[in-house]
């Protein structure tokens, strides 16, 4: 008898429907899956046998093949191992196959039967409820995840038992329902870091603010103790809260990751990675023989925080150019063309120089200039180039240090962050933008008009650093976020004079060819 039972394979954040067409005839005991299945599928067979041996049902002996259908999208996961075992139960006239048509089966099975979380069950909600399935039947582990999705029905297992039951009439299963609202509004509780924390640092503060706003890339330079990775941690405090859409897709990475816990169902905070300069190239941007989504994917919508930047192997850090452009990362493999999102905001920091003390004002380097400019020619000047704001973030003398008074908490930043960000929601309201950053060349002719005297500065700054078309480009971006923090409609010279004190490796490589 034949069988078919909904299911879905995940390609990259989203997911495909699948048809497990399930056919048992008369010949020698034989189980074959096909359709382009790799190991982990292979090996269900093994672990669904024993399942349905061990939940009471009896299996065939008779010639079982899986068909897994379209045939040319591969097949990867433990998610076949219920679909599988509820077909074969079908095949066998155990369970009706018309009482399961309409509904969507995955998770992985135990020997004795009990169901497993899987990963990816966001993208099969959202794609369950594209083809308007009658409801879905997942882990009870991954019930909070598959309850993100309205419009579908969701039906959480705990063992291959219950799925029968359910189907045959002899068990009511209770659909899981999500209160999204309560969710969304949830997880503000907790040890914040905040910038209250930070003593002195007001100018690295305030370019810190400018890059929030408008989610622009940051290198920060300086000696070791300065305060470099204690202000890119709080960078998360100040951005701007993200919106459901964001959640959702931020969440949907997390999933296909692997990285949900049955108690976070949903993300509501934005990412902050911050990897050891020891990562591989598929690490960070993602890839492997099964391509999974990279550091710069899980920082989506969020912060990817680099330590210690020149100690990354070059050929990693080369690999970031491109979704610093893109704000996506593409895999191409023989079989398959992958794509994941890696729209965020770099933050890197380094030491001026091997020991660290370079041009400090009160510790003396002891490197050579022949080692300094080795030590700073492991970051390529494309890549400092795709750096909106350069900042030196010095040593904080003692009476900084020693000061009571606390300094501008992260809610107050926070507030200027999101009134500049409002109005960048309103000028992008139409288009596929979400924030300064990501304008191109037709948007900065239409929202960066620069006055004469404006024009003139940027002419200078131009001809003096020698900028290229990309610093430029940044350059504007950042005056714009300027006069939105500003809240003035129009760029004002003073917003362009900062934006390109905020260029200083610029200026330093130009100040170098002079001396």
């Amino acid at each position: 008898m034949l069988a078919g039972i909904k299911s879905c394979a995940v390609t990259g954040i989203d997911a495909c429907m699948v048809d497990v067409e399930v056919d048992i005839s008369f010949g020698l005991p034989v189980f074959n899956i096909v359709g382009l299945p790799e190991t982990a599928v292979r090996e269900s067979r093994d672990r669904v046998k024993s399942a349905i041996k061990n939940s009471g049902y009896s299996f065939p002996v008779d010639r079982i093949t899986v068909n897994l259908a379209p045939a040319d999208v591969r097949k990867e996961g433990t998610g076949f191992d219920l679909p599988v075992a509820m077909g074969l139960l079908a095949a066998s006239e155990l369970v009706s196959p018309q009482a399961m048509s309409g509904y969507f089966i995955t998770g992985e099975l135990s020997l004795d039967g009990s169901v497993k979380p899987v990963t990816g069950v966001l993208p099969a909600a959202i794609a369950a409820r594209k083809n308007k399935l009658k409801g879905m039947v997942v882990p009870y582990a991954n019930r909070k995840e598959a309850g993100l999705v309205q419009g579908v029905t969701v039906l959480p297992v705990r063992h291959l038992s219950d799925v029968v039951g359910f189907f045959t009439g002899f068990k009511d299963i209770k659909p899981y329902r999500a209160d999204l609202q309560a969710l969304f509004k949830r997880d503000e509780s907790g040890r914040k870091l905040d910038f209250s924390e930070v003593r002195g640092q007001n100018h690295a503060k305030r370019a810190i603010e400018i890059a929030a706003a408008g989610a622009h890339n940051i290198i920060m330079t300086g000696p070791p103790g300065s305060g470099k990775s204690m202000l890119a941690k709080r960078i998360p405090s100040i951005l701007p809260r993200l919106t459901f859409k964001e959640a959702i897709l931020t969440t949907q990475i997390y999933s296909v990751a692997g990285m949900l816990k049955e108690n976070r169902q949903l993300i509501t905070k934005r990412p902050f990675r911050s990897p050891h300069h020891s990562v591989s190239n598929a690490g960070l941007v993602g890839g492997g023989r099964r391509p999974v989504p990279g550091e710069v994917s899980l920082a989506h919508n969020g912060v990817l925080f680099l330590d210690e930047l020149p100690e990354f192997k070059r050929k990693v850090l080369e690999s970031l150019r491109q979704p610093m452009e893109d704000g996506m990362v593409t895999i191409s493999r023989v079989d398959a063309r992958i794509q994941f999102p890696a729209s965020f905001m770099l933050v890197a920091a380094m030491n001026p120089c091997p020991c660290g003390y370079f041009g400090d004002a009160v510790r003396e380097c002891t490197c050579s200039m022949y080692e300094i400019n080795r030590y700073r020619s492991r970051i390529s000047g494309p890549l400092l180039d795709r750096m909106d704001i350069h900042l030196e973030v010095p040593s904080v003398p003692y009476r900084e240090l020693s000061k009571k008074t606390g300094a501008e908490s992260s809610d107050e930043i926070r507030k200027r962050v999101e009134a500049a960000k409002d109005i960048q929601n309103q000028r992008f309201d139409k288009q596929n933008l979400t924030c300064n950053a990501e304008m191109d060349s037709r948007h900065l002719k239409k929202y960066c008009h620069l006055d004469k005297k404006s024009a003139s500065i940027l002419e200078a700054a131009v001809d003096r650093l020698g900028l290229s078309a990309r610093a430029y480009s940044r350059v504007l971006k950042i005056a714009r976020t300027l006069a939105d923090l500003e809240k003035n409609r129009d760029i004002q010279y003073n917003h362009v004079a900062e934006a390109v004190q905020l260029r200083t490796f610029d200026r330093k490589r130009q100040d170098n060819r002079h001396s």
